[in-house]
C-alpha cells in the first residue's frame, strides 16, 4: 500500500474515532434524560443487555470471515471471565456515573469522567511504574481543574460531582482490567459477556431495588436505545475497526473529545449552560487530558506515552 492510500486509510479512521467521540458525548444527554424516567439500576440493565445484544451479529459475521463457520473456537476461557470481570467493574462505574447525571450537568459529568485518561497513568505508582513528568503537571491541571468544576464557595462538591468521580476511578481500573485481558482474548467477545454481565448485575439491582413500571421503561425508550445500540454497539464497533489503522496515541486524543462534545450536547439539547468558572475548569481538565498522553522520551530515547491508553 502507497503513502497516499495509507493516509486516506488513517484519515478515514480518525473520522470513525471523532464519530465515536460524538455518540459517546451525546449518550451523556440520553442518560441524563433517561433518568426523568427510569431509575439509574433500570436504565442500565436495559442499556446492556442491548449493548450485548447488538454486537451478538457482529460476533456472528466476523466468525464466519475468520473461520467460514457461524460460530469457531475464539471463545474461551479469557473471554468468558475477562468479560465478567471486565462486567463487574463496568457495572460499579457506569452505577456511579448514573447516579452522578442526575445531580450535574451533562457537560461537567462528561468532564470529570474524563479523568480516568489522567488516573490510569497515575495509578501505574501501585504497579511500580516510574510516572514521567507530563503526568504530574496533568495530575496538577486536573487538580486545579476539577476545584474550579466542582467545589463550591462552601468548599463543598457537590453530590453528583463526587459520584462522577468516583466512577472515573472505577473507569480507570474498567481499563487496567481490559489492559490485561485484551491482548489474550477477542475483543469483541468480551466486551459482549462484560455488556450482558453488567445487565444481569443491573437487572438483579432492579428487581431488588427499583421495581420500575412498564410504562416507565417504554416512556424512556428513545434514550435507553440511543445509549444501548449507538453508544455501546455501534461505538464501540467503530472503535474496534478504526484503531487498527490508526496510531494508539493519536486515536486516544480522538476519543478523549468525548467530553468536549457532551458539554456541547448538554448546551445545545438540553440548555445546560456552565458559568465561566466552570467553563475554566473545563480548559484545565482538558489540558490535563491532553497532556497525559503526549508521548515524552525515556532516557534511553524510546517513546513512553504518559497514558496507558
Amino acid at each position: 500500500m502507497d503513502k497516499r492510500s495509507r493516509d486516506k486509510k488513517t484519515m478515514g479512521s480518525n473520522l470513525l474515532l471523532a464519530l465515536t467521540a460524538l455518540i459517546w458525548g451525546v449518550a451523556f444527554v440520553a442518560q441524563s434524560v433517561g433518568m426523568d424516567y427510569v431509575g439509574p439500576f433500570t436504565f442500565n440493565a436495559c442499556r446492556f443487555l442491548i449493548g450485548g445484544v447488538v454486537l451478538i451479529p457482529i460476533i456472528i459475521v466476523t466468525g464466519k470471515r475468520k473461520s467460514g463457520k457461524a460460530w469457531d473456537k475464539r471463545f474461551g476461557k479469557m473471554e468468558l471471565w475477562g468479560g465478567i470481570c471486565c462486567g463487574a467493574v463496568l457495572f460499579v462505574s457506569s452505577s456511579l456515573q448514573q447516579f452522578g447525571v442526575a445531580h450535574t450537568t451533562v457537560g461537567k459529568a462528561g468532564f470529570i469522567t474524563a479523568l480516568y485518561i489522567v488516573i490510569v497513568p497515575f495509578l501505574g505508582i501501585f504497579m511500580k511504574k516510574k510516572i514521567s513528568w507530563s503526568v504530574w503537571v496533568s495530575v496538577a491541571l486536573a487538580v486545579m481543574g476539577m476545584y474550579l468544576l466542582c467545589i463550591t464557595d462552601g468548599l463543598r462538591i457537590g453530590k453528583g460531582d463526587f459520584y462522577v468521580f468516583l466512577c472515573a476511578i472505577g473507569f480507570s481500573f474498567h481499563i487496567l482490567v481490559i489492559d490485561y485481558v485484551s491482548p489474550r482474548a477477542d475483543g469483541v467477545l468480551v466486551s459482549c459477556v462484560q455488556f450482558f454481565t453488567a445487565g444481569m448485575i443491573s437487572a438483579v439491582m432492579t428487581a431488588v431495588f427499583e421495581h420500575p413500571q412498564a410504562a416507565s421503561v417504554a416512556a424512556a425508550w428513545a434514550p435507553i436505545l440511543y445509549a444501548g445500540v449507538m453508544s455501546c454497539g455501534v461505538a464501540y464497533t467503530l472503535q474496534v475497526v478504526a484503531q487498527k489503522n490508526t496510531d494508539p496515541v493519536v486515536a486516544s486524543l480522538i476519543l478523549s473529545m468525548e467530553s468536549t462534545f457532551s458539554l456541547l450536547a448538554g448546551w445545545i439539547l438540553l440548555g445546560q449552560k456552565l458559568a465561566a468558572r466552570e467553563l475554566g475548569g473545563c480548559v484545565l481538565v482538558f489540558a490535563a487530558i491532553m497532556l497525559a498522553q503526549i508521548p515524552v522520551e525515556k532516557n534511553d530515547g524510546k517513546e513512553h506515552a504518559g497514558s496507558s491508553l
